[in-house]
């Protein structure tokens, strides 16, 4: 089976990351993980974790964090262009950069590659695959919106994580996997369980 790319770039957000990690691995789905630098600090910075830069120790670390051993995890260091993502020839399901920052869409958007997650997001454009950005940003400057529209244009599937209220969340926890549920969606994978829209429920009669 053809793995999925999962790119987690500097921006808030980070449990987002975190459960597609093990959302995709519950699911016994192949995962090829890059951590930016920059994700590295914000995990430093906002949860007081410290993320590590060496491969097998990173596919440690998300193994504990997420208490999954299903799936296959195969992590990347954030600026190995050698890497088989780096390739057209390396076969995916297609891609996900979530969360994106706008540093990271706007140096897509521009065809420029100084880490490995740019360079595999041009890989997928230019090979035709499916690639997912959720960015992470308000508002939404008119440069960010170009740059987006930039990368819609090229192929990309824009899927920023906004939430919704109709599946009733009651926890953080629904929100996330709302959020992350609905941003594979976009790359066709069924991940988790999520209380879809089916049309308005009819409210209950009074005793």
């Amino acid at each position: 089976m053809d793995p999925v790319v999962l790119a987690v770039s500097g921006a808030s957000a980070q449990p987002l990351a975190e459960r597609a990690v093990a959302l995709l691995l519950e699911a016994d789905l192949p995962v090829e993980m890059v951590t930016s630098r920059g994700a590295i600090g914000v995990w430093q910075a906002e949860l007081g974790l410290r993320v590590p830069s060496e491969p097998d120790a990173q596919e440690r670390f998300w193994r504990e964090r997420t208490g999954c051993q299903g799936g296959r995890l195969r992590c990347h260091r954030w600026n190995d262009q050698a890497a088989g993502i780096a390739s057209g020839s390396f076969r995916t399901r297609g891609m996900v950069i979530l969360p994106a920052s706008m540093g990271t869409v706007g140096r897509i958007a521009s065809g420029v590659a100084l880490d490995l997650i740019e360079r595999a997001a041009d890989v997928h454009l230019k090979e035709g695959r499916p690639l997912v950005i959720a960015p992470r940003e308000l508002p939404w400057n008119l440069v960010h919106l170009r740059n987006l529209t930039a990368l819609a244009e090229a192929g990309a599937r824009i899927a920023p994580p906004v939430p919704a209220w109709y599946h009733r969340p009651t926890t953080i926890e629904e929100m996330v996997d709302f959020l992350v549920i609905r941003v594979f969606d976009a790359l066709g994978l069924e991940l988790g369980s999520l209380r879809r829209w089916h049309g308005p429920v009819a409210p209950s009669s009074s005793p």
